[in-house]
């Protein structure tokens, strides 16, 4: 399935959003265009508040179930449905906050803020970005700022030297920023 971009991105109508929504409420199968669309801003909105890979991953998993489960009680009323997910994606990592904390024995995480859409909205350009990189340089962005591994360790998976790590790391870093600035590397 082909990846379609928020419609703020791609300068699409965002009544587009209702017609998606309709049509995921006729047929629950077409409810992957809206993952599809929205996928990245819930990732980027909640590994921003987690900063735990697989705390994200099955959060976000949780989000979108519980909007597929309920898109039948979804109402506009002027807001887009990305912000409908939003809610449910902080109701979602205030309730794995809460959980963690009586775990560890803290007595609960700090208020949740209102969240900042542009931040949300930069955060998942930035992911579909990586995944356009080239594959070596993809994996090493990878490695390093989300596994967070060494740059000896990505050396020996891809049987590189660590300066070659270094200068895919260096030339990925470049690209991406040139792409953020909304110029083509």
């Amino acid at each position: 399935m082909a990846v379609r971009k928020p419609a703020s991105a791609t300068g699409e109508d965002p009544q587009d959003d209702r017609y998606l929504v309709e049509a995921a409420r006729r047929d629950p199968a077409r409810f992957a265009d809206l993952y599809e669309i929205h996928f990245h801003l819930v990732y980027a909105y909640i590994a921003r508040r987690v900063r735990d890979r697989d705390a994200t991953e099955d959060l976000t998993s949780e989000v979108f179930h519980k909007a597929l489960a309920n898109i039948a009680n979804f109402e506009s009323r002027g807001a887009p449905f990305a912000a409908w997910l939003i809610r449910i994606a902080a109701n979602a990592v205030a309730d794995y906050m809460k959980r963690a904390a009586r775990e560890i024995g803290n007595p609960g995480p700090e208020a949740i803020s209102e969240p900042d859409m542009e931040g949300m909205e930069n955060s998942a350009r930035l992911f579909r970005l990586v995944e356009d990189l080239p594959a070596d340089q993809k994996h090493v962005i990878y490695g390093r700022f989300v596994e967070q591994h060494s740059i000896r360790e990505i050396a020996q998976q891809l049987g590189r030297s660590e300066g070659a790590v270094k200068q895919l790391q260096f030339r990925a870093v470049q690209n991406l920023r040139s792409r953020m600035e909304g110029t083509d590397a």
